[in-house]
């Protein structure tokens, strides 16, 4: 079984469509820190007549996280350009990426998927007299339309199925199920 470190993980983001004074990737960054990588389910509880024991509970929207990045070092300016072009009234400079977790030995094991990318605050670190030669970022949020997690050298392929049906006037029957397969690729 691999060995999972959290602190060892790469940032790559790359614009969905190209422009000019953009290159790709848009992002191939260290980042000291990784946040928001969640997702949540907001369950809808439904009041059912003539059942006083509860409610049913289905399965309701998917929101994802906001995903905080910090202490990032990159060679260039481009972070900062796609948030000022991004963030102009009219535009939409959506990006997509992987966030990589590494191994022991520095192969990637686990990747995030994001799709449909914002970017949402971006903040300069402190300033120094003392030089690295690298831009800093002290940190980036972004909020993606999607996540998704996947071993890399195994795709996860997961459908949920959902279905509901009214028989009579006071009974009400739901079903729901989950089919997980495991095949070889990246997500």
């Amino acid at each position: 079984m691999p060995e999972f470190i959290a602190f060892r993980f790469e940032v790559i983001l790359e614009l969905d469509s190209p422009v000019a004074g953009l290159a790709s990737p848009l992002c191939d960054a260290a980042f000291a820190e990784c946040s928001g990588l969640e997702l949540t389910m907001q369950a809808k509880a439904i009041d059912v007549g003539g059942v006083n024991s509860g409610q049913v509970h289905l399965i309701g929207p998917l929101q994802n996280g906001q995903i905080t990045l910090k202490r990032g070092m990159t060679s260039n300016l481009q972070l900062w350009d796609w948030f000022a072009r991004g963030t102009r009234p009219g535009s939409v400079l959506t990006a997509h990426g992987q966030i990589r977790v590494l191994n022991a030995d520095g192969t990637p094991n686990i990747a995030f998927t994001l799709t449909r990318c914002l970017p949402n605050r971006l903040r300069a670190p402190g300033l120094s007299a003392r030089g690295d030669g690298g831009v800093a970022v002290e940190e980036l949020t972004i909020t993606c339309d999607r996540i998704q997690a996947g071993a890399l050298g195994a795709s996860l392929t997961a459908s949920v199925g959902f279905g509901i049906g009214i028989t009579g006037q006071a009974s009400i029957s739901a079903e729901a199920g989950v089919t997980v397969s495991i095949q070889g690729g990246l997500l």
